[in-house]
């Protein structure tokens, strides 16, 4: 498999980011990353001009965030035209089905801010996702902060505020994984807050190049990218839709080489059944069994006999800090 660094949930000046899409692009590149998964706010404008494509070693590949006011924002990938927002959430998953596209509840778990009185954007009827936006840099973080000095830390110094996704996130992921595939990935909602000035932005918090640096979702694609759009796309929207991704941050350490046996798979429980955690180094890896951990050691690699039906996923810690969070394998009675 080659591990493909991805940023998801990326807005540009086709709706409220600060930056046009050459410019992420750019700000990827310096990065390190591999492709930007773009969502303009209910707009496929991007791809009408032209601007899913490679940028040198960056693949920009154009979703829609659809965005129905305060509730249900849904990210949509493999679609040609946009898709109504003044629908409901389960109808919108059928839209986007409909159109032979797939895709993510945006900050599908947000809380809300108390102590900022901002109301959450959340995604009431969940039975519909196969997917799920799991930890979300900005809304996760932003909703973290308990006051002027935490949101001043998120913007000036992110990785000491950035923690882990909300327990309360992992805990309602492993309930809808019970009844059926639920993809997570990781997002960013990056959005370049910021004042553009003769087509640059001179003022700015949360500049693109840095965001890019905080939370990655890891696409594992079976064939290298060969450059030429159409091929490339389907490798990796077939991997997201298999759920063939990890979320990991970066910062804390170089994530890729990390594998997880079937993740992502549907497989019979079988005689003789293992599964096989692989990191780049030792760190604490746990593997859970329906949100319960069954397994704990400090190595570079966790082998584990599977003797039940259940929904094991991997976590990994690096020095006490949120590192690797991996997509089930589901051992079913097939």
């Amino acid at each position: 498999m080659h591990d493909l660094v991805c940023v998801v949930h990326v807005h540009s000046t086709h709706s409220d980011g600060s930056g046009t899409v050459p410019q992420i692009a750019r700000a990827a590149k310096r990065a390190g990353i591999d492709v930007v998964l773009l969502t303009d706010h209910d707009t496929l404008e991007a791809k009408r001009r032209g601007e899913e494509r490679w940028y040198g070693d960056v693949l920009v590949l154009v979703g829609e965030e659809v965005s129905p006011t305060d509730r249900d924002h849904f990210l949509a990938f493999g679609i040609d035209k946009e898709i109504n927002r003044r629908m409901s959430g389960p109808d919108i998953c059928k839209a986007v089905e409909a159109a032979g596209g797939f895709g993510f509840g945006a900050h599908p778990f947000s809380r809300g801010s108390e102590r900022f009185k901002r109301p959450g954007i959340a995604f009431g009827e969940r039975d519909c996702l196969t997917g799920v936006e799991l930890w979300s840099f900005l809304n996760d973080t932003g909703e973290r902060a308990r006051g002027i000095r935490d949101l001043a830390r998120m913007i000036f110094t992110p990785q000491r505020a950035i923690g882990g996704p909300p327990a309360d996130n992992l805990r309602e992921w492993d309930q809808l994984c019970q009844a059926r595939r639920v993809v997570a990935i990781g997002g960013l909602d990056a959005h370049q807050f910021g004042i553009r000035i003769a087509g640059h932005v001179p003022i700015r918090l949360m500049g693109y190049a840095r965001t890019f640096k905080q939370l990655h979702t890891h696409v594992l694609v079976d064939e290298p990218l060969t450059r030429d759009l159409e091929p490339d796309r389907a490798r990796v929207y077939e991997a997201l839709r298999e759920g063939r991704c990890y979320i990991a941050n970066d910062q804390v350490a170089d994530a890729r080489g990390f594998e997880f046996t079937h993740m992502g798979e549907e497989i019979a429980l079988e005689p003789g059944l293992e599964l096989r955690v692989r990191t780049s180094r030792r760190a604490d890896i746990r593997l859970l069994r329906d949100g319960e951990c069954i397994a704990a050691i400090h190595t570079d690699q966790l082998v584990h006999p599977i003797e039940l039906h259940g929904v094991y996923r991997a976590e990994v810690e690096l020095e006490k800090r949120p590192w690797i969070f991996s997509n089930p394998v589901y051992v079913r009675g097939l």
